[in-house]
C-alpha cells in the first residue's frame, strides 16, 4: 500500500511538472468539513446497501477486502485510510482532473480511469464500476467545492470507515 501510495503520488508531481498543471486549492475551511464526513458516510452507506442487495458486487468486494483489508490490524486501518486517500486524490482529483479541463468531460475520464484502478481481474468488474462511480462524486466534491481537501477528507473516512466495518463484520463471522 505504500509503494502504491508512492509511486502515485511520484505520478502526480511528474503530470504536475510536465504539463504544468494548477491544483484546485488545497485550503482548510472548517465550514467544508461535514460535506466532506457527509460525503464518506454516502458512499459507505451506498456501498453497504450494494453489498447487500448485488451479489455480483458483494463478491468482488471480499475479494479485494480480503486481498487489501484482511491482514491489516486494527491500527493500519489509519494508513489505509491516509495512504491512498492522499495519493489517489492528489493524482485523480488534484492533477488529472485539472489538467484535462475540470470539466463534465474531465470528470466521467478520471472517474472511469479510477475504477478503472481498482479492477483486480475481469470477474470483479463490479467492485471497479462502483470506484468508478465513487471517483465521480470525489471528483464532483472537488469542482463544486474547488477544494481538494473535500476528496481528500471523504476518501480518507471513506475507507476507514469501511475497512473498520469489514474488519468487524467479518472478525465476527470467524
Amino acid at each position: 500500500m505504500a509503494i502504491t501510495a508512492i509511486l502515485l503520488l511520484g505520478l502526480s508531481k511528474l503530470w504536475m511538472y510536465v504539463g504544468n498543471v494548477t491544483l484546485f486549492p488545497l485550503s482548510w475551511e472548517p465550514n467544508l468539513l461535514p460535506s466532506a464526513i457527509g460525503l464518506s458516510l454516502l458512499i459507505a452507506a451506498l456501498s453497504g446497501l450494494l453489498y447487500r442487495f448485488w451479489p455480483a458486487y458483494r463478491l468482488s468486494t471480499v475479494f479485494y477486502l480480503e486481498l487489501v483489508v484482511r491482514p491489516l490490524q486494527w491500527p493500519d486501518l489509519f494508513w489505509l485510510g491516509v495512504l491512498p486517500g492522499m495519493s489517489e486524490e492528489l493524482l485523480f482529483r488534484g492533477t488529472l482532473l485539472p489538467s484535462l479541463g475540470g470539466d463534465w468531460l474531465a470528470l466521467g475520464l478520471t472517474s472511469i480511469a479510477f475504477g478503472a484502478m481498482h479492477l483486480s481481474g475481469r470477474q470483479y468488474w463490479p467492485y471497479a464500476l462502483w470506484a468508478g462511480c465513487v471517483g465521480g462524486m470525489l471528483g464532483y466534491s472537488a469542482i463544486v467545492t474547488g477544494n481538494l481537501l473535500v476528496p481528500i477528507v471523504a476518501h480518507i473516512s471513506t475507507n476507514i470507515i469501511s475497512g473498520a466495518i469489514w474488519k468487524w463484520y467479518f472478525s465476527r463471522l470467524a
